[in-house]
């Protein structure tokens, strides 16, 4: 088959389901937009590989704060995959973590293409977007809320097959009629790629880090994030007489708050930008606990993929984030830490992260299950078949 992979975000995973599919003799594009800001996969073809890589918004800063801005540039961008679909003539395109403009332009394009295409459907964008609203924005921001979720649905109602990553998904499918062609298939994270290190790394020198204790979140921070939590609780677990630095890998708003609540509650902080994809392993291994942030109203269709590579990189991990959610739960599988989203839990997240900072023997039991749990979960190949079976059929 001849297909057209758009992960909007660039993340690994979704890279390597690509090479898998390249891997099996299909011929692959793998697209991104280049303009979104995140920590990225390995997004270039290895020597040997037939994949190839080919981005959408090349040059472009995406204006994320700045939202008629916004709409304009996530409309170009639908523009721009269109015509990359029109370029390269796959048999079937499936598109992952698309915004809504976006993704309504390239559903346009493809009914005048006759192009089948396959929803990974990562977030419910809709979902999200509605409830951040309804606490924090404006009436007309609920307006273009009730817009998003309108063509959301027109969109998977448009899309061949829809892939989503948690059951949780499956009632929303069902409201909108588009139930009968939903695939569950968890999110996975690359075990070859994202490995486990010693503690005392290269990255961790570079940064000084190497003899400090560390609550270490990297990836995005966005509506779905409250960051002020994270700088709450180092400074609790400072407060219990345990020496500690919060390390926060990330680009973009959520600096400037970061940087603020540091300041005025004296938290050591290193504010480091989204690193290479080859040194991601150190990073995650200079983390003496990792940590996970998911707001309340996002927890059933949002699953962190940060939650999956720190179970690859075999650390403990501790998530303020719904119960119900999928990542929550794998979490919890593995003896992490999991606390609701709220200033009235840091009491008692400090108190674990406390603790297991003092104990080195059970950090380490923590990370072994981790590992673990993810060799027996995260395995390509099963998700590989069901991936080349959706597409076939779709074709």
């Amino acid at each position: 088959m001849r297909v057209l992979v758009h992960d909007y975000s660039g993340h690994p995973f979704q890279a390597q389901l690509s090479r898998e599919l390249a891997r099996r003799g299909h011929a692959v594009t793998h697209s991104i937009c280049a303009a979104y800001v995140s920590g990225k996969g390995n997004l270039a073809a290895e020597p040997g590989e037939s994949l190839v890589f080919e981005p959408i918004g090349t040059g472009v800063v995406l204006q994320k704060m700045r939202f008629r801005h916004r709409l304009f540039q996530e409309l170009r961008f639908g523009v721009q995959l269109a015509r990359q679909v029109r370029r390269t003539k796959p048999e079937v395109a499936m598109v992952a973590n698309v915004p809504i403009p976006t993704l309504t332009v390239f559903a346009m394009a493809m009914l005048v293409l006759r192009v089948p295409w396959v929803l990974w459907h990562q977030d419910v964008q809709s979902v999200a977007i509605r409830s951040f609203a309804g606490n924090q924005l404006s009436w007309a921001f609920r307006f273009v809320a009730a817009g998003v979720e309108i063509g959301e649905k027109w969109c998977s109602r448009r899309a061949a097959a829809v892939v989503v990553i948690a059951a949780s998904f499956e009632a929303v499918h069902q409201e909108w009629g588009t139930a009968d062609k939903v695939t569950v298939i968890p999110n996975w994270a690359p075990l070859d790629e994202i490995v486990p290190v010693e503690r005392k790394n290269d990255w961790a020198v570079e940064h000084g880090l190497e003899d400090t204790p560390t609550l270490l979140y990297s990836g995005t921070l966005g509506l779905k994030h409250n960051p002020a939590l994270l700088v709450g609780l180092a400074r609790r677990v400072l407060d219990a007489g345990q020496e500690v630095r919060l390390v926060v890998v990330n680009e973009g708003p959520a600096e400037e708050l970061l940087r603020a609540e540091a300041a005025r509650l004296d938290v050591p902080l290193t504010l480091l930008p989204f690193q290479p994809y080859e040194r991601l392993p150190e990073v995650l291994g200079t983390g003496d606990i990792l940590l996970v942030l998911l707001e309340h109203d996002a927890g059933a269709f949002s699953v962190p993929s940060k939650t999956l590579s720190y179970l690859c990189a075999g650390r403990p991990v501790l998530g303020l984030m719904p119960a119900e959610n999928l990542a929550a739960q794998l979490v919890d599988k593995v003896g992490g830490c999991v606390l609701p989203p709220l200033e009235t839990a840091l009491a008692e997240a400090a108190a674990w992260a406390t603790s297991l900072l003092g104990d080195r023997e059970r950090r380490d039991e923590l990370a072994l299950a981790a590992r673990s749990f993810a060799e027996e979960e995260f395995a390509l190949h099963r998700s590989g078949d069901t991936f080349e079976r959706i597409l076939a059929d779709v074709v």
